[in-house]
């Protein structure tokens, strides 16, 4: 988030914006282990309100709309995709 701030206000003056996303546990090949373990995946869904692993296609939506128009004047942030994990 850092970096994403820092780039964001060095490269706003360029008419760039600079956002990113933050996706938490998505269910991919890289977490198919984690996945299989029965007692971490229900300690980690236990964690996630939206009580599901994310997939690809959640990402999906925020990234449309950070390289649309409609984000013109976002500029800095940075996006979670967590199921609202990080509301908690």
């Amino acid at each position: 988030m850092g970096v994403t701030r820092a780039l964001a206000n060095e490269w706003a003056k360029h008419n760039i914006n600079i956002n990113a996303i933050a996706p938490g546990y998505m269910a991919t090949n890289n977490t198919t282990a984690l996945r299989a373990d029965e007692d971490r995946n229900q300690a980690i869904l236990d964690r996630i309100p939206a009580a599901r692993w994310g997939t690809p296609e959640d990402v999906a939506g925020p990234a449309v709309f950070l390289a649309s128009a409609a984000s013109d004047y976002v500029n800095g942030y940075t996006i979670a995709v967590d199921g609202g994990w990080l509301a908690r």
